[in-house]
């Protein structure tokens, strides 16, 4: 019997990009690494940024964002579309699924 297409857009999931990342990918220790790293650097970034004006992207974000020099990703335009839509790259950028990409409007 021929299955039927049914769309499913309209329904919520409740995985996190956290659970969709298998346990061994070699990003997760390179992850642990990088987070360590920032909450130690944290309070550094904190005297760094101003309380006036808009927010910025967080600067832990915008540095493991050049996980594209790993996966060979040719731009900063390409990486964005990539982190949009590629599991793997929001879990690693620490985006959650339902937050958008801003970075369009923030970065030439």
């Amino acid at each position: 019997m021929r299955g039927a297409d049914e769309q499913t857009h309209h329904l919520f999931s409740y995985l996190s990009p956290e659970r969709r990342v298998r346990a061994d990918h070699p990003l997760r220790a390179i992850r642990g690494m990088t987070d360590r790293v920032f909450a130690e650097l944290s309070p550094r970034f904190d005297t760094m940024y101003s309380d006036l004006g808009r927010p910025s992207i967080p600067p832990a974000q915008l540095l493991r964002s050049l996980i594209q020099s790993l996966y060979t990703v040719r731009s900063e335009r390409l990486l964005m579309e990539d982190v949009d839509y590629r599991v793997l790259y929001r879990w690693f950028v620490a985006h959650g699924m339902d937050e958008p990409i801003a970075w369009r409007t923030t970065r030439p």
